[in-house]
């Protein structure tokens, strides 16, 4: 442990160094959920698995709420999809970037406690809406992009049909156990593009 103050004074301050503990953090709480669940999940044990202080650990994260939904994040984060011109290719590249993140080994576990940790938040419960709106923005704006272009009736509940698209590779993952593939991003495609797609 000395040996490592060391070279981190010799980095010397600075993004680095902030990058390098954050992704320490984030990574330990990862693996602590994937092994040993979220009852494992305490300040010090991520403390020792990051090998960083419990002060640098509150500085950035306050609470460990804060810190739950910032590792969730840092796997299964916002995306940002240009306009492929077609509401179906859009969605399928949404959905076969999540399938991607969902098949790495413990992200089963993890996502079931989020939604655990969410469950019992209390009023703490806001901050996971919000990382969630984030997480399904994009899925939002391709379906008003569609109703724009043309592609997706103008009628079309966008939230729900959000919901419709995200929930198959969760429930299949968490609920049944399975990984997601590319035929279940097929197969929800084509169901969404049947409920809200305007047929030419």
């Amino acid at each position: 442990m000395v040996e490592k103050q060391t070279r981190d004074a010799a980095r010397g301050p600075g993004r680095p160094r902030e990058e390098r503990v954050t992704r320490a953090v984030l990574d330990a709480v990862l693996a602590l959920v994937a092994e040993k669940g979220m009852n494992a999940l305490t300040m010090d044990a991520v403390a020792v698995r990051a090998e960083v202080s419990k002060p640098a650990i509150y500085r950035r994260w306050p609470t460990k709420q804060d810190l739950i939904i910032a590792a969730a994040e840092s796997r299964v984060g916002p995306l940002s999809i240009p306009d492929l011109g077609d509401f179906r290719a859009e969605l399928r590249v949404v959905l076969t970037a999540r399938v991607e993140v969902y098949r790495t080994p413990g992200m089963d576990r993890l996502i079931a406690e989020v939604f655990s940790a969410a469950a019992d938040a209390g009023a703490g419960r806001s901050a996971y809406r919000a990382y969630v709106n984030r997480v399904m923005g994009e899925t939002g704006r391709i379906l008003e992009r569609g109703i724009v272009r043309g592609d997706v009736r103008p009628d079309t509940d966008v939230r729900a049909a959000a919901t419709m698209v995200a929930a198959p590779l969760v429930f299949r993952l968490v609920a049944e156990q399975e990984l997601p593939d590319s035929h279940l991003v097929d197969s929800v495609v084509e169901l969404v593009a049947r409920a809200v797609g305007v047929r030419h």
